[in-house]
């Protein structure tokens, strides 16, 4: 396959590449807390870039490379003012090399494609870290600042894991490795101890809207949008490409007639999340289907309604979860089709099936309560 064929697994479907991005919403303090660090002159070698799936921090790792490759370093007395952004010209060189892949002193850890098997890895190996530090060796004697993003580092097995920490423990000569991380928790307490971490937090509603604008996506309804998404840009895009607002809308509509369920309107549901090639579809069900539940725990805990997504919403949340053993039924049940779904998905189970299966035991719930 050519490499311009090759599917890139950091990538959101429908999206700019975070290389590709030039804007930064939301972040500004973990920007500023880089900055700092930059203009005391001891910069760490290890940034841990955290926070929820799909709200910048690929971004962020970008734009510090960028920042980084084309930012000399002071020079004295003459030197120039402290950078007050990390903002660096699209026409600049290095930000041209860099989007195109082709800038020598930025190395790019990600999974790699399986030339035997024709699809990508499902995780980052050790052959890859290995592949960096060679690297690291190769360009030292360019001399300047090097750069490495490894994207995401939840991804490495164990050997990949343990042959980052040893570059981490002894770092090569001007060389800044970022690793941007959904689960901090899934890595080794020894990465997270010798990197300095940049948490990014989920996006507010208007920095959302104009994240979604620079990518180019247009929602027809960015307030149900936002609020599926969580404040992830990442996940509103997947939402509106799958049109998941109108998904979320059926889902609704069925769950509202618990606990008599409409099983006309269950077939029709998990006909159209589940047909031929409605794959990706099919995962976003299961991801609204948690969502809900979740959304139900909290209400029941917490006696508070959640801004609505759709229209119905509100009622149906406090009719089904008015209160504390409501909700702590809901979140057992929200655990249990999780594993459900993963065991289902592991044996190739029919999607129609699995969810509908799902969605009659969210029925035994809802009667249990009634």
């Amino acid at each position: 396959m050519a490499q311009d064929e090759i599917p890139e697994p950091d990538r959101v479907e429908g999206a700019p590449h975070p290389r590709e991005t030039q804007a930064l919403f939301g972040h500004a303090r973990a920007e500023a807390e880089f900055l700092a660090a930059f203009s005391s002159g001891r910069l760490h070698h290890g940034w841990l870039i955290t926070g929820p799936l799909g709200v910048g921090k690929a971004t962020l790792a970008w734009r510090i490379a960028r920042f980084l490759l084309a930012t000399p370093p002071a020079d004295g007395l003459f030197a120039a003012p402290p950078p007050d952004s990390l903002a660096i010209d699209p026409d600049h060189p290095v930000a041209r090399r860099v989007s195109a892949l082709a800038e020598g002193r930025l190395f790019l850890l990600r999974r790699a494609w399986d030339e035997k098997a024709k699809r990508l890895k499902t995780q980052i190996t050790v052959e890859e870290v290995r592949r960096m530090k060679a690297f690291f060796a190769l360009s030292a004697a360019d001399g300047g600042r090097r750069v490495a993003i490894v994207d995401p580092a939840d991804e490495m097995n164990v050997s990949a894991a343990n042959a980052l920490l040893k570059l981490l423990e002894e770092p090569p000569e001007g060389v800044t490795i970022l690793l941007v991380c959904h689960q901090p928790s899934r890595l080794l307490p020894t990465i997270r101890s010798r990197c300095r971490e940049l948490r990014l937090a989920p996006l507010a509603p208007e920095d959302m809207a104009r994240a979604l604008a620079a990518a180019g996506v247009e929602a027809d309804d960015p307030a149900a949008l936002a609020e599926l998404a969580g404040g992830s840009a990442g996940e509103a895009i997947r939402v509106a490409n799958l049109e998941g607002v109108k998904l979320y809308r059926a889902l609704v509509g069925l769950l509202s007639t618990l606990p008599r369920l409409d099983r006309a309107k269950l077939v029709a549901l998990a006909d159209a999340a589940s047909g031929k090639g409605a794959e990706p579809q099919f995962e976003l069900m299961l991801t609204l289907i948690d969502l809900f539940l979740a959304r139900l725990a909290r209400a029941g805990t917490l006696r508070l309604l959640p801004p609505e997504a759709v229209p119905g919403e509100a009622d149906l949340i406090a009719r089904l979860a008015p209160d504390a053993r409501a909700a702590r039924l809901w979140a057992d049940l929200a655990q249990s089709l999780g594993n459900r779904a993963r065991r289902g998905r592991a044996v190739n189970l029919d999607p129609a099936a699995l969810l509908m299966d799902m969605v009659l035991r969210i029925d035994e719930t809802a009667a249990q309560l009634a």
